[in-house]
């Protein structure tokens, strides 16, 4: 269990709360609107209304407690960057802020950012690769180029085993997982692959878009 410091609750601080908590983390989340804080008190384990650029209102929250401090602001990036160096001075163990554009993660980095989280970015990417063709049932992301995804067996794998059909060699990708109703991890290059099964892939995002538009 972690406990960790949201800064921000707005729809993106609110959510991170709601998983975290789900998860078994404690959550302390901070905002100066008091209507928001109201909104995430079902599901936090503390909150308070007050401002993260106040580094007085900052220290009295004992910022080097907490395993990482998440900065959600996301409508106003110069108190998000303030936010986050104020953070960084008082001994934060971990920051993680969010940007919406490169020029910010930079800034964002250097005033003592760890990690920086593009959600729009991020959200938009897979709505793209998940909706694009109607069988990727899933996808997480790897980084720009590769991922993981959950996608229907082709029709002309069906009946062939992964030896058969030289998956990594000529596709470049590599089966991780099929599913009947569960998925099942025991897999080798003797495993026939049924046109009913999804799989469970890994590889780079535009090999296994060719494989599913296929």
């Amino acid at each position: 269990m972690k406990n960790v410091l949201i800064i921000g609750a707005g729809r993106y601080g609110r959510y991170s709360a709601k998983q975290l908590h789900d998860l078994g983390h404690q959550v302390m989340i901070v905002d100066r609107n008091e209507e928001k804080i109201n909104e995430v008190l079902s599901y936090v384990t503390t909150a308070e209304i007050g401002d993260g650029c106040n580094e007085v209102f900052l220290r009295s929250l004992g910022i080097s407690d907490y395993d990482f401090c998440l900065v959600a602001i996301g409508d106003d990036f110069v108190s998000s960057l303030e936010t986050t160096f104020l953070l960084y001075e008082l001994g934060a163990k971990q920051i993680i802020a969010r940007a919406n554009n490169e020029n910010q993660e930079k800034l964002l980095l250097r005033s003592g950012a760890n990690h920086v989280v593009f959600p729009e970015r991020e959200l938009g990417i897979w709505t793209a690769i998940r909706f694009s063709t109607d069988s990727i049932f899933n996808y997480f992301s790897l980084g720009e180029e590769y991922g993981i995804f959950e996608m229907n067996t082709p029709v002309k794998w069906d009946g062939k085993t992964i030896r058969e059909i030289d998956i990594r060699n000529k596709y470049g990708i590599t089966i991780l997982a099929k599913k009947a109703i569960d998925f099942d991890f025991e897999i080798g290059v003797d495993t026939v692959l049924k046109k009913d099964e999804k799989l469970l892939v890994i590889g780079k995002n535009e090999h296994v878009q060719h494989i599913a538009m296929g």
